[in-house]
């Protein structure tokens, strides 16, 4: 039977890394994970003594996400990687659909997404996520995928700072079917309550239009440094 090593790269997520450890723990069902490796960029707070007080693996590194799911993967003994954003909050009985998926044949694919608001301007873009193209794909989905396909991919891409999960799922596109399980994952509107639904939307609707004009990793971390991270 496949197991799940679920890997969760993390920098300064105190206020969140609780709920999402307390959610996996209620959330799954089965015997199928095998371990939970909270991959640490160098936070400065408390997010890492958290994890701790849940019994999780804990690993530190160099920060960039991109690098940390990497490291995560080499310190993985799952046959199934399981990559979590610490803000998205995976369905009941998540691990079962995983495993279900694998033994149907799928080696990688992710879940539908739903926010934590009742926005229609959100929810309209989130009814793409049902459509299995790489388009409508992105981290917040999470992602599983096969060791030993990944492995095959080397993983993902460090040049890239952001969009690494989108780049690395283009490549998965390319070489193997995706399955886009029907069910929902939850993600935090953290950052659209920043910086707006429809001004955030808009960026991130001009970094997937420079990625597919051919635009490389650092173009689209100087654009997203200029009009996200502020």
């Amino acid at each position: 039977m496949a197991s799940i090593s679920i890997i969760i790269p993390v920098l300064n997520e105190e206020a969140y890394i609780e709920k999402l450890l307390r959610t996996i723990l209620k959330h799954s069902t089965s015997n199928q994970i095998k371990e939970i490796l909270v991959v640490d960029g160098g936070s400065t707070d408390n997010t890492l003594s958290i994890a701790k007080k849940f019994g999780v693996k804990t690993i530190s590194c160099p920060s960039g996400r991109a690098k940390q799911m990497n490291i995560g993967t080499q310190k993985a003994t799952g046959e199934i990687l399981y990559f979590l954003h610490v803000d998205s909050l995976p369905p009941l009985g998540f691990d079962q659909k995983i495993v279900q998926s694998y033994n149907e044949g799928y080696k990688t694919g992710c879940f539908r997404l739903k926010f934590d608001t009742q926005s229609y301007f959100l929810g309209f873009f989130a009814w793409f996520t049902k459509i299995n193209q790489p388009i409508c794909r992105g981290g917040d989905q999470s992602l599983f995928i096969t060791k030993e396909l990944f492995k095959k991919l080397k993983g993902f891409n460090e040049e890239f700072v952001i969009y690494e999960d989108n780049e690395f799922i283009r490549r998965i596109y390319k070489v193997t079917s995706f399955k886009v399980i029907d069910d929902f994952i939850e993600t935090s509107t953290r950052r659209y309550k920043k910086h707006g639904n429809v001004r955030l939307q808009y960026h991130f609707a001009m970094i997937h239009l420079k990625y597919y004009l051919g635009s490389g990793p650092q173009t689209l971390f100087n654009y997203y440094k200029k009009h996200i991270a502020l």
